[in-house]
């Protein structure tokens, strides 16, 4: 009753966070509120969705690019200072090494970037840097670059490679660019890149990825894999990087810039971890970095001082590939024992840090600087990533962590072998961690981000004003204005949707006709949304208050086809429809 009560938002009122998670290899993101945890939204990004008509129009399938899914893992919110400002959130495709952004003004994808060349699993993205100059990303698997080049896989260790990255981020627009301009890519060893973290004040000039597989093994790697004590961290100057493309020392691969760190010193080092690491996260202060290896009890604090300090004397141990491995005792701060299996490590706003220990099924609590162990709590699944509202930011705001959990079992109806994916929701504000609700998901949640809702709260819109949101030159904002032009084989129709009719309502065109609709919503009104749809055609959009959108077929059917509004908009919504008539061939007409 008291955890009810904890998270109790009641009707009329606003959750105090919003909360993305990452949809996995849905290909989407979920919204939620904090702390009530009620879905309420799902933003569409690599996956086509009818209830939006996500994917079915021109512009969004153009988007797409012919794919039908993606593997969403990490969502990153923009950030100014180092501190969420509320503007856009990224998200990469793993399967298909895109990232997408999307406009927090809508909650809509305004690009999908991609696929970008010399990539290959575009896991360890999309960690922004402070204030969102580069988008990050390390690829999972290593292969010969460039990316269509044949090497056997028996010389994966000497000419197979994997990748580093920042993609250049306009900061006005948001517009994300990699190409002999903008943005570069850093050669690596062929290691298995995990997750990353953007450094922060101290350390705002660095990015930190994991990566295993230091052996350079093949086939099956839980056995090849694993053998050595240690495996890494990858430390990454951007700043020194972006000297190098100044002065013109790197090669153009693909139409990228690609540095080679063999030619680059002081870009790239590593620094030991303990093996088959998955989370490295920087402090709130940006002092401290953390890693963590999934087959050991501890997490590995790394002091950055210490590790410019290292650099600076050459206290190395070797190197990979040219790239210098810094000695792990000149490094190392402190090992912190926080249990079995830990994974990923998320901050408040009290000193104190949350590793997820996914062998444990637990998060364990520890204090920054003393690095005791304070308190742990039993998760009730295999627990991966956390999130702790504002956790990736200088200014954490604590209150809850969210477990993210790998497996579910026990705790909710059965719905058959296909589990529901599930997070719980934690009270840290005292001595003691608290459950206070279980929360089921769509598949599958990796990752989540949380930010305040205040931050948001002038920055949305919820209709596309004429000539302000909506500037589309084909938008029309009266019936007299609808039309349609036929320009030899190509029929175009200027067409509004309003409470409850389509105009024009009656589409001629002849079979194998290209049509293109330009459908305009000319409300003006909160939630005031249409759809259209065109039976037997495959053919579903909804379109916003204000919006238009462009809807593009080849009129292949012959005979008669109804269109309706598929979204409930009024009291006569079901008479809100028309016709396409597609006349056939030859000629042939219906029997009398």
């Amino acid at each position: 009753a008291e955890a009810a009560l904890a998270t109790y938002v009641p009707p009329g009122d606003l959750d105090e966070f919003y909360l993305f998670y990452s949809g996995g290899h849905s290909g989407q993101i979920f919204v939620a509120g904090i702390p009530s945890m009620r879905h309420i939204a799902t933003i569409p990004v690599f996956t086509p969705y009818p209830s939006t008509g996500y994917g079915f129009d021109k512009e969004t399938k153009e988007m797409l690019g012919g794919y039908t899914w993606g593997d969403a893992h990490h969502p990153a919110l923009s950030e100014t200072n180092g501190d969420y400002d509320g503007r856009w959130l990224f998200i990469n495709d793993n399967a298909n090494n895109r990232i997408a952004r999307i406009d927090l003004k809508d909650f809509k994808v305004k690009q999908i970037l991609g696929p970008i060349p010399n990539l290959s699993g575009n896991h360890g993205s999309t960690f922004v840097t402070e204030n969102t100059e580069y988008v990050t990303i390390a690829t999972r698997f290593s292969v010969p670059i460039p990316k269509g080049t044949y090497v056997p896989v028996e010389e994966y260790a000497k000419r197979y490679h994997g990748i580093v990255a920042l993609v250049e981020v306009d900061p006005n627009t948001g517009e994300m660019r990699m190409d002999e301009k903008h943005g570069f890519q850093v050669l690596m060893p062929p290691f298995n890149f995990d997750l990353g973290d953007a450094g922060k004040g101290p350390s705002r000039d660095w990015v930190f990825w994991t990566c295993y597989n230091s052996e350079r093994a093949t086939g099956i790697l839980e056995i090849t894999a694993s053998q050595n004590d240690r495996d890494y961290i990858a430390a990454v100057n951007w700043k020194k990087a972006e000297e190098y493309l100044k002065a013109g020392k790197y090669k153009i691969i693909s139409g990228v810039r690609v540095i080679d760190p063999k030619e680059a010193p002081g870009v790239v080092y590593l620094l030991p971890c303990a093996k088959s690491p998955h989370g490295v996260d920087v402090s709130p202060d940006g002092k401290w970095i953390v890693g963590s290896g999934k087959l050991q009890s501890i997490t590995t604090v790394y002091n950055f001082e210490k590790m410019l300090k290292a650099i600076e004397n050459k206290d190395f141990v070797g190197e990979e590939d040219g790239i210098p491995v810094l000695r792990y005792e000149s490094v190392r701060e402190a090992e912190v024992p926080v249990g079995l299996g830990p994974l990923h490590t998320q901050f408040d706003d009290k000193g104190y840090a949350y590793t997820s220990l996914f062998v444990e099924s637990a998060i364990a609590k520890w204090k920054l600087g003393t690095w005791e162990v304070v308190d742990k709590i039993p998760i009730a699944y295999n627990i991966g990533h956390l999130c702790v509202p504002e956790g990736d930011t200088k200014h954490p705001a604590g209150k809850y962590v969210i477990a993210l959990n790998k497996l579910s079992h026990g705790r909710h109806l059965s719905v058959g072998p296909s589990q529901p994916e599930a997070s719980q929701l934690i009270d840290i504000t005292g001595e003691k961690m608290r459950l206070l609700y279980d929360a089921f998901t769509e598949p599958e949640p990796h990752y989540a981000q949380a930010i305040r809702a205040d931050k948001l709260k002038d920055k949305v819109i919820e209709v596309y004003r004429k000539g302000i949101e909506n500037k589309n030159p084909n938008a029309i904002w009266d019936e007299k204005d609808a039309k349609i032009v036929r320009k030899g084989n190509t029929v175009e129709v200027w067409m509004i949707a309003v409470r409850s009719r389509f105009q024009p309502w009656k589409i001629e065109v002849n079979q194998g006709d290209k049509v293109i609709i330009y459908l305009t919503n000319i409300e003006q009104t909160t939630d005031e949304l249409h759809g259209f749809a065109i039976c037997e055609y495959n053919i579903n959009v909804v379109v916003d208050p204000g919006e238009t959108k462009t809807i593009e077929f080849v009129a292949n059917k012959p005979g008669v086809f109804p269109f309706y509004c598929t979204n409930f908009c009024s009291a006569l919504h079901q008479e809100m429809q028309g016709y396409l008539l597609v006349k056939p061939r030859g000629g042939a007409t219906a029997m009398k």
